[in-house]
């Protein structure tokens, strides 16, 4: 049994601290929103959350937060402790995590993750982490409790290199799929013969195979619930701005990445807000070519 701290229990976090407590851990929580989580004991601040504890996890909102949490956490932390990041932030916050961390002696990892809300509560999220490798090995029991697959990514912010490389490929991916569906439509093509040929062809990719934005087609996925939101299209738009931050940062050309961002940036400044991000397919079905 492991002693836990986690801070930032919203829809994440609270899952991913319910299997913690589940396999045994004794977790103490901490959440500006006041939320409770049950078998999670409650503290009063950031602080006394890191106070004592094996492992500190956070799940934040962004790279400012990140920062800010970890200026009050890390003069908290137990020698020895290892502190788990799994917010999906900017890389030079990532960093600059690490080196607070390491200046008062404690192990870091940053580890975000993908799978959703869903995987979060079925404990089978996917866990990109960067560190040391003893860092690393003190982490990895934890992610093994709480997700299905754990890759170490390389050295300090490599997880979160993976993450935004990762969120790129899917954002780019799911407005090829959406744009396909949409024309197939206007060419009079049954979706179903579509799904049939893409997901068995050179088409094939995980947002047609398994998350198909077409009602009614294949696995059940967010379009078959109204498009409520498994990915929200403005946390897609939000690590696609990430995404388009760190190419600038080192000079890398991503002009699909690019195009991406501004896609989704017009979608939820209009009806996207709130929804899946996969509702770029009914999005797309009201424009015309331009």
């Amino acid at each position: 049994m492991s002693r836990i701290g986690f801070i930032g229990l919203g829809n994440m976090g609270a899952p991913m601290a319910a299997n913690l407590v589940k396999a045994g851990h004794q977790v103490t929580g901490f959440d500006v929103a006041g939320v409770t989580v049950e078998g999670v004991a409650m503290a009063g601040s950031a602080a006394e959350t890191a106070r004592g504890q094996d492992a500190v996890i956070t799940m934040l909102p962004n790279g400012d937060i990140l920062r800010s949490v970890y200026a009050e956490i890390v003069p908290a932390g137990e020698a020895g402790a290892v502190f788990i990041d799994c917010s999906t932030v900017d890389v030079d916050s990532a960093r600059a995590a690490h080196e607070m961390a390491k200046a008062a002696g404690l192990l870091s990892v940053d580890a975000p993750v993908s799978g959703g809300i869903g995987g979060a509560a079925a404990g089978t999220l996917t866990f990109m982490a960067g560190g040391s490798e003893e860092a690393f090995a003190k982490a990895l029991p934890l992610f093994e409790v709480m997700g299905g697959k754990t890759v170490h990514c390389g050295e300090a912010g490599a997880g979160q290199s993976a993450k935004i490389c990762n969120n790129m490929i899917l954002g780019i991916s799911m407005i090829g799929v959406c744009e396909a569906f949409a024309l197939a439509d206007k060419l009079g093509l049954d979706r179903q013969s579509l799904f049939d040929v893409v997901s068995t062809s050179s088409g094939s990719c995980w947002s047609v195979n398994t998350y198909c934005p077409a009602p009614g087609i294949g696995p059940k996925s967010p379009a078959d619930n109204g498009y409520k939101p498994g990915f929200a299209a403005d946390l897609m738009l939000k690590d696609l701005k990430l995404s388009q931050q760190a190419a600038e940062s080192v000079d890398a050309a991503t002009p699909m990445g690019q195009r991406a961002t501004e896609l989704y940036a017009d979608f939820v400044a209009g009806e996207g807000k709130g929804m899946d991000f996969s509702a770029m397919l009914p999005h797309l079905m009201g424009k015309g070519r331009r």
